[in-house]
């Protein structure tokens, strides 16, 4: 793992359980290309070493677990992805196209609009601080949740909620969150990682091949990859494509740094 990503993304095994920490609290742990590339390199290291069964991703500091990508860098012209192809084809924050069969609990320590929503549908498990919220608003924006929310959700949702969620970009609290399912405990902020690893205890007694068996076969991961997401992410990128191309996905950001209502011009 590079210095750079290092720094932005800690890793800490405790026993069988792999903890990684997104550790950019100052920007609310938004993803740029260093959180991308060691949050991939952390899933390769637990894939790959037998003495880590389970996973937790979690957000550093008490106000955000991710922010999703990390704007500013973009309006400097940084990327926010690696140079790298192999850590590219990982998906947005080395994470939403890598499946691997080590289960992967998210403990959402606060802020997990957007992107941290889609990390946390692409987890396994969850487990919530009672302050955090949830929500896709990429449509106030006039931009879309192209990193697997637009699919996931309805996948992980009741469907007429989870169109409600997409379709008017409101949020959701925790508390509504595990009435739906789409988490599996609230606690407060203090019990939160004690609450995720008790939970990642109790599936590392387990035996470690029928687990990995289990979740590869619920999900339906073979060689890396999920089959029948394949057709999701090509209509993703052809509908994106269109969007992002769009005048609306300009004046959506716009709007909202000018701190003004936009102005949709559906073109």
């Amino acid at each position: 793992m590079t210095s750079s990503a290092e720094q932005a993304v800690l890793v800490e095994q405790r026993d069988n359980v792999l903890i990684v920490t997104i550790n950019r609290p100052e920007a609310r742990n938004a993803i740029n290309a260093a959180v991308h590339a060691g949050l991939g390199e952390a899933l390769e290291r637990a894939e790959h070493d037998p003495a880590i069964r389970v996973v937790i991703l979690t957000g550093a500091g008490d106000q955000a677990f991710c922010a999703g990508a990390d704007l500013k860098a973009l309006a400097r012209g940084e990327r926010i992805e690696p140079e790298d192809a192999i850590q590219r084809s990982w998906g947005f924050a080395g994470m939403v196209r890598h499946p691997i069969s080590k289960p992967i609990i998210a403990a959402v320590n606060g802020f997990a609009l957007g992107g941290g929503t889609e990390l946390t549908l692409c987890s396994d498990l969850a487990v919530a601080a009672d302050h955090a919220q949830f929500g896709l608003p990429e449509v106030k924006r006039g931009i879309m949740a192209a990193a697997g929310g637009a699919f996931r959700i309805a996948r992980q949702l009741p469907p007429k909620i989870a169109m409600e969620y997409l379709l008017t970009g409101e949020p959701f609290t925790a508390q509504r969150a595990l009435e739906l399912g789409f988490v599996n405990r609230v606690v407060p902020l203090d019990e939160l990682m004690d609450t995720a690893l008790d939970l990642a205890r109790r599936i590392a007694v387990n035996a470690p091949l029928s687990v990995q068996a289990s979740k590869k076969i619920a999900l339906g991961i073979a060689d890396g990859r999920i089959a029948s997401e394949d057709a999701f992410w090509e209509s993703n990128m052809r509908e994106g494509t269109v969007v992002m191309r769009s005048e609306d996905a300009r004046e959506g950001p716009r709007a909202f740094a000018e701190k003004r209502a936009p102005v949709w011009q559906a073109r």
